[in-house]
């Protein structure tokens, strides 16, 4: 019964998984906006999309937060560039936001300094987590509505993710706090709204009732 139980959660954490990811076609944009987490692969991912020509230019947004202050003690955006540059990103090539605490400011900050640097910007590539996706989306389209991003994450499945940076059971948390976002931050004024199909939504809330909610709002 225990198993049969954890394969549930695990379906279930898989649907909200796949929703939260969008898979845009990758296409060269202006610039890119690297959003600060807790995660250093989405500072090797973007370095990844840079050496393919993607884009000529990166931002790496993020200050602190509770989550991240003991990992990057020097900010999120300070420790991405180091990981870009050791794999070869340019400083040149890098522009650095660090007082970003969410995702909102992630944006906004980042519109501002690529404006101070007199960057043009006609489209944009997001690089995030891969469950972050789809709000970073949906707050840009609100926060910088003149741009149409293209949004950018590690190509791996939920099981690969985890494995990868050795969450545990909190990175189920995680998917379902982003989820409930998804659906409260339309409200408060800080995303555009999302259609979420009712086998997803059913999907949280069965996670949430398992108990997967201290990340959630």
């Amino acid at each position: 019964m225990r198993k049969v139980l954890l394969d549930r959660v695990w379906a279930d954490a898989e649907l909200v998984w796949e929703f939260h990811r969008l898979r845009h076609l990758p296409k060269p944009c202006s610039a890119a906006v690297a959003l600060g987490c807790n995660d250093l692969g989405v500072a090797a991912h973007a370095a990844e999309l840079y050496h393919r020509g993607l884009f000529p230019l990166v931002v790496f947004s993020g200050g602190n937060s509770r989550e991240t202050a003991g990992r990057f003690p020097r900010g999120e955006g300070v420790h991405y560039r180091e990981r870009a540059l050791e794999l070869g990103v340019p400083d040149e090539a890098i522009l650095v936001e660090p007082k970003a605490t969410n995702t909102g400011e992630n944006i906004a900050f980042s519109r501002e300094i690529l404006d101070t640097a007199g960057v043009s910007v006609s489209s944009l590539m997001l690089v995030s987590m891969p469950y972050m996706e789809r709000r970073a989306f949906a707050t840009t389209r609100k926060v910088w509505p003149e741009i149409e991003p293209v949004c950018a994450s590690a190509p791996v499945s939920l099981t690969e993710y985890a494995l990868r940076t050795q969450h545990g059971t909190d990175l189920i948390d995680m998917i379902v706090g982003d989820f409930q976002r998804l659906i409260e931050y339309p409200r408060k004024g800080f995303a555009i709204p999302q259609k979420i199909p009712p086998i997803v939504y059913s999907a949280y809330r069965r996670l949430v009732a398992a108990g997967f909610s201290s990340r959630m709002l």
